[in-house]
């Protein structure tokens, strides 16, 4: 395991969860060659909120990607609890993103032909717990999320709310410290959209998880304790 100051940075505190440094990322055509990222720097503890907030093009979702471990960057460097993730090879980057990493997108992405259960479930079961543990957490977090009354509903027959409530249970069944959101409530009205916001913010007190949104909605990023905006490449306070 690498620690931070083999790396150039201070040992991580009890309270610190992700430190990336050096992170650029060039996105590259047949026209042209445009660098996204320039050298982020960024830290995040642990239990904190933070609002990625600018206009559509400026690098927000490929930096919340590349925080997902979805993406890599071209350079940099990224440690989670002081581990060198992107040391990791395919296979444990993908337990590592099940175990620690939720993910709730603007699109549910929800599988359509199961029902809310079946598919808060499935996270857990990759991960390799029983039917029966792997269907307690997933009943206690849809309970949780206001649909103890839809837990058998095939996700079509949900509202569009209803859907998101399913995703955000989906991403954190397995209660991982890092929640990771790309425009959550960007395809809501705004009377789901604020029982999102509200619910999210829930959820982050309860669970002590971290939670990055990208988000073009002012409400929701005004709630959270860190906002930022990418210029030109680098990382800036909002």
């Amino acid at each position: 395991m690498d620690n931070g100051r083999q790396d150039g940075w201070p040992d991580p505190d009890e309270n610190s969860l992700v430190l990336a440094k050096n992170i650029s990322k060039t996105h590259t055509s047949s026209e042209s060659q445009v660098e996204i990222l320039k050298d982020i720097e960024l830290k995040l503890m642990a239990g904190e909120t933070v609002a990625i907030v600018g206009a559509s093009g400026i690098g927000k979702s490929t930096l919340l990607q590349i925080l997902g471990t979805l993406d890599h960057p071209d350079c940099g460097t990224m440690w989670f609890r002081g581990k060198n993730i992107f040391r990791l090879n395919s296979l444990q980057l993908a337990r590592f993103r099940n175990t620690s990493i939720g993910f709730v997108f603007q699109f549910h992405h929800l599988l359509p032909e199961f029902t809310a259960l079946e598919n808060v479930i499935m996270p857990a079961l990759i991960n390799g717990l029983s039917p029966d543990k792997a269907r307690s957490l997933a009943e206690t977090i849809l309970v949780r999320v206001g649909l103890k009354h839809r837990l058998n509903y095939r996700v079509t027959r949900l509202s569009g709310g209803e859907q998101q409530r399913v995703a955000l249970a989906r991403a954190l069944v397995l209660k991982p410290p890092l929640l990771l959101a790309d425009e959550p409530t960007g395809n809501l009205d705004q009377k789901n959209s604020e029982q999102v916001h509200s619910l999210l913010m829930e959820l982050n007190q309860e669970l002590n998880m971290t939670m990055v949104v990208v988000t073009h909605n002012m409400k929701l990023a005004s709630l959270m304790t860190r906002r930022i905006t990418i210029v030109d490449g680098k990382l800036t306070a909002s």
